[in-house]
């Protein structure tokens, strides 16, 4: 997964790469070629370029710090990002950094995951829920129809 610096290592090779918040196309190993999971964050000053700009379907888990079933839904949020890597963006946002996010998406209970396209909301899940559930939901969500 990606760490702070946007450095993420390739499940296929483990070569290291940088993948950016915001790009064109899709994130590949530079060593393998193999697709990347695509793992970064939000602001509240980047999340049109980094979410609603974004050619893939975004899954926005909206969390803080301090919750602990925040903290519980993780490693899932993550596992996403692997398995559904070319078919799906994953983009973390703190509410407590990113407060018109929050608002804007109406976020009164986290964890809170969006499914977005385009930047409309295609689904939603709240609460804290075990990583084998937040795949299925996101399998099911990502064969929804695309938002208009």
């Amino acid at each position: 997964m990606a760490d702070d610096s946007g450095i993420t290592a390739c499940p296929h090779c483990g070569t290291r790469n940088r993948v950016p918040a915001a790009a064109k196309g899709l994130p590949r190993c530079g060593r393998c070629k193999e697709l990347l999971p695509w793992l970064t964050e939000a602001t509240d000053a980047d999340f049109a370029e980094v979410v609603a700009e974004s050619a893939l379907p975004v899954l926005v888990d909206l969390w803080a710090p301090w919750c602990g079933p925040c903290r519980m839904v993780a490693p899932g949020v993550a596992k996403a990002a692997e398995v559904f890597a070319g078919r799906l963006k994953v983009v973390k946002v703190n509410v407590d950094i990113a407060q018109s996010t929050a608002v804007r998406y109406q976020a009164q209970s986290i964890p809170l995951l969006l499914l977005l396209d385009r930047g409309a909301v295609r689904a939603r899940q709240v609460g804290a829920v075990p990583t084998d559930a937040v795949l299925r939901w996101v399998d099911q969500s990502l064969a929804l129809p695309a938002a208009a």
